[in-house]
C-alpha cells in the first residue's frame, strides 16, 4: 500500500485518489454492443475474451446496445467503450438531430466493416420500391436503433410515414424473422453486416427480394450526413437476390471516451488485427481487415492510443 508522509498536501492526496478511482474503473468496465441476433454482440464477446487474456487485471461485461444509444452512453459516461455507427457518431459530434447538443469526449478507435441498411420484402407482397410501402406491414427495430431511425428517414424522403402503413412492429431481428415467416409482416428493415444471419434464415424459408434504393433517395441521405455511402448488394448475397442492388451503407466502428485507458485501447486494437480470421467467421467483411482500413478518416477524432497504434503500423 502507498503511504503518504504527514506533510503531503491535500492536492496530492486528492490527485492520487482520483487516479486510484480511474484505475479501478478502467479494470472493470462495460463494452456496449448491439442487439442479439446482429453481429456486434458476438464480435464484442470475442474481443472480450482476447482482451481479458491479454490483460490479467481486466474484466469486461458485454451488454446489448444500439448505434445511437451507444454514442450517447459513451458521451454521458455510462460506459467507456462501445460499438457505433459512423453516421450516428458524426451526428453527435455535430449536434444534429436526434442529439440535443454536440457531444464531446467521444473518440474513434477504428473502422471495422461496412453496415448495410437492408430493406427486405416478401416476394408475394409486391414491393419493388419504397413507394410500394404504403398500406404494407413493416417490422423493424425498437425506437432509437439505427435501423429504425433509417427506416423513418427512408419513408420521409419518399413522402411517407408510419401512418401510411397498415402496421409497424418494433421487434428484435429474430422476432422480425418469425413475423415475416408467418406472414404477419411484408417488409423487414435492419441495419447490419452483409450477409446477416437473420436475413439468411428468412431467405431460406420464404421467397424474398432486396428493395433497391434509387439515386434521389440516396442523395437526400448523403446531404444530411456525409458518412453515408452507396454500395452494391451483389447477386447471390442471399437466396433469391439474383442481381446487384444499390443500398444505403455506413460503417461500424468502435468508440471510446477520449481519456480511456491507453493500454486497454491498444489491447482492443491488437485483438482485432491479430484475429481477423476468427472475427471474419462472425462478420465476413472483417476477414481481410487491415490497420490501414481501420484508420480510415470518418470525421471522428482518433483516440490518442489508436493514433499511436496506427502510426506504428504505418497506417497513418
Amino acid at each position: 500500500m502507498l503511504k503518504l508522509g504527514k506533510h503531503a498536501s491535500m492536492t496530492t492526496i486528492a490527485a492520487l485518489s482520483v487516479t486510484a478511482v480511474s484505475m479501478a474503473q478502467a479494470q472493470d468496465f462495460t463494452l456496449s454492443t448491439g442487439s442479439q441476433g446482429g453481429s456486434w454482440y458476438p464480435i464484442g464477446g470475442a474481443l472480450k475474451a482476447v482482451v481479458e487474456d491479454k490483460l490479467d487485471d481486466v474484466s469486461i461485461t458485454v451488454t446489448p446496445g444500439s448505434g445511437l444509444a451507444n454514442v450517447q452512453g459513451v458521451a454521458n459516461g455510462r460506459f467507456p467503450i462501445a460499438f457505433a455507427n459512423s453516421i450516428s457518431t458524426v451526428d453527435g459530434i455535430n449536434g444534429r438531430d436526434p442529439f440535443n447538443e454536440a457531444i464531446d469526449n467521444v473518440c474513434n478507435l477504428g473502422t471495422l466493416y461496412p453496415q448495410y441498411f437492408q430493406v427486405m420484402a416478401l416476394d408475394d407482397a409486391e414491393v419493388g420500391s419504397v413507394a410500394d410501402f404504403e398500406g404494407k406491414r413493416l417490422t423493424t427495430q425498437q425506437n432509437g436503433h439505427t435501423g429504425e431511425m433509417l427506416t423513418r428517414g427512408l419513408l420521409d424522403t419518399n413522402g411517407l410515414s408510419y401512418d401510411d402503413l397498415d402496421s409497424v412492429s418494433h421487434l428484435s431481428y429474430s422476432d422480425s424473422v418469425v413475423a415475416m415467416k408467418d406472414g404477419h409482416a411484408d417488409i423487414f428493415t435492419l441495419g447490419t453486416a452483409l450477409p446477416a444471419g437473420s436475413v439468411m434464415d428468412l431467405a431460406n424459408s420464404r421467397d424474398i427480394s432486396f428493395v433497391p434504393i434509387d439515386d434521389a433517395t440516396f442523395d437526400q441521405f448523403k446531404e444530411q450526413n456525409a458518412a453515408f455511402q452507396k454500395r452494391m448488394v451483389h447477386a447471390g448475397s442471399y437466396p433469391g437476390v439474383d442481381e446487384d442492388v444499390p443500398a444505403i451503407t455506413y460503417d461500424t466502428h468502435m468508440i471510446a471516451q477520449c481519456d480511456f485507458d491507453d493500454e486497454i485501447v491498444t489491447a482492443f486494437l491488437e485483438a482485432v488485427v491479430e484475429n481477423t480470421d476468427s472475427l471474419g467467421d462472425i462478420s465476413r467483411a472483417m476477414k481481410d481487415l487491415t490497420p490501414k482500413e481501420m484508420a480510415t478518416d470518418i470525421g471522428v477524432p482518433l483516440h490518442p492510443a489508436a493514433e499511436a497504434f496506427y502510426r506504428e503500423h504505418d497506417a497513418l
